[in-house]
Parts: C-alpha cells; structure tokens; sequence
C-alpha cells in the first residue's frame, strides 16, 4: 500500500468502550477467548492507569515521528493513539509536547511498541503511556508512513477504529465488530467471578468450586503422604 493518511474512521459505541475500559484488560482478554493481547513487550509508564477508547493507528519509519504529527490532526475526543514502525525501533519518537497536544483534543493516551521520553512530564500532566522503551533517543521527521491503516503492535492486529484497552495489565484490542459480543462476554466473566469471589470468602476451595478434582484424577495426579514419600527414598 502506498503512504496514505485514512480520515473519517469508523469508531464505536462511546459507552460500551467506557463500560470495556472498567471491566479491564485480563477480564476482556479472557473473554475474547485468550486472544487480543499486544503482550509484554509494550508496557505502562505510570501506575495504576487504565484507560479504553478508538485506536487511531500510526505506521512510522524507525527513528522518525514524521507520522504522528500527521495523526495528531485525525484524533477526537476519546482516541487511543496507537504507534508502531515498519522494523523494529526504541527510539523515542514521542514526548511531552505531543502529549500536549493530543491532550488539547480530548485523545485519552498513547500506545507504541517504540520509545516515549519526558515520561515525568507525561505523568505530571496526567497523560497515559503504554510503551515498548522509556528513551530519551530523538527522532526525525523525514520519510512518508501511513495513518489509519491495519498494523500490528506486540502480538495483536489493530485497525483504526477497533477498542483499545489498557491498564496496569498491559494492552488489548477488542475489534470494532466483535464489540457488543466481547461485552457480554465480560459481563458473563464478571459475575461468574462474582460468585466465585463469594465462594472463597466462606473458605470454599477453588478445586471443589470449579469441580477440578475429578480432571486431577483423569490426569493420573494422586495423592501421597510426605511419610510415605520419606520411606520410599
């Protein structure tokens, strides 16, 4: 695909991504089926943040940011900025001058597998971070990239417009049509975790509450007294 920027993206229901961002990242990641996660290597900058909203993607040349300065004219009230490059790159491509920026126009934080820098700035000013490098390394504005467009961040595909979640737990992505399913999903989880949490409060064990005594035994796991061990050395 040649560089292009998308405008006028398609985003979802803003009340079922706040309901989303509530639920949280390992609520709505296990009741996707396990899936979605960008992983590991992109992590908080802050603590204790969570946030959801419409991803308006990025694709950058590494060491160039030339790109985001383009996006920045795409983004609404309630977007997630996501970032990544064509190859591998930590160089700081982001700051607190575009956080300032993107703040001005209601966009709710950044996610990128690359670098963020003047991170005491970006956490005094309240705006979230999601990154794969804490570096102070500069970048260029030279060569062309593309907005709204697919890319893949970490472990997940992300299109302009899916719902991105994060939190202390990392970053998933809910893709725009799989919204309302994924939701009721959570909500399933919810509850049942509800019952659940009830359950452990009274002393209830989580082998007889899930029923897993019966899949220990199918599986040849049994039971020995360190007695009987001792003996048997």
């Amino acid at each position: 695909m040649n560089h292009v920027i998308v405008t006028d993206i398609a985003r979802a229901d803003s009340n079922a991504i706040a309901e989303l961002g509530e639920l949280g990242v390992a609520t709505v990641h296990e009741a996707m089926g396990r899936c979605g996660l960008v992983g590991p290597s992109v992590r908080p900058v802050q603590h204790g943040a969570r946030l959801a909203g419409s991803a308006v993607t990025v694709q950058c040349w590494p060491g160039d940011n030339l790109m985001i300065h383009a996006a920045v004219e795409q983004c609404e009230p309630g977007d997630v900025l996501v970032v990544t490059t064509v190859s591998p790159s930590l160089d700081g491509s982001f700051g607190e001058l575009f956080a300032t920026a993107l703040q001005r126009r209601g966009v709710r934080g950044i996610i990128t597998s690359g670098g963020v820098r003047d991170v005491a700035e970006l956490r005094e000013m309240g705006f979230h971070a999601w990154a794969g490098a804490q570096n102070a390394q500069g970048t260029v504005k030279a060569t062309g990239g593309s907005v709204n467009v697919p890319i893949v961040v970490g472990g997940a595909q992300i299109d302009a417009g899916d719902v991105i979640v994060a939190d202390d737990d990392g970053v998933v992505c809910v893709p725009r049509a799989q919204l309302a399913r994924v939701l009721e999903s959570s909500r399933a989880r919810v509850a049942r975790e509800v019952v659940a949490r009830a359950a452990y409060e009274q002393g209830v064990l989580s082998l007889d509450h899930n029923g897993l005594r019966p899949l220990l035994a199918e599986l040849g796991v049994t039971y020995v007294a360190q007695q009987e061990i001792s003996r048997g050395r």
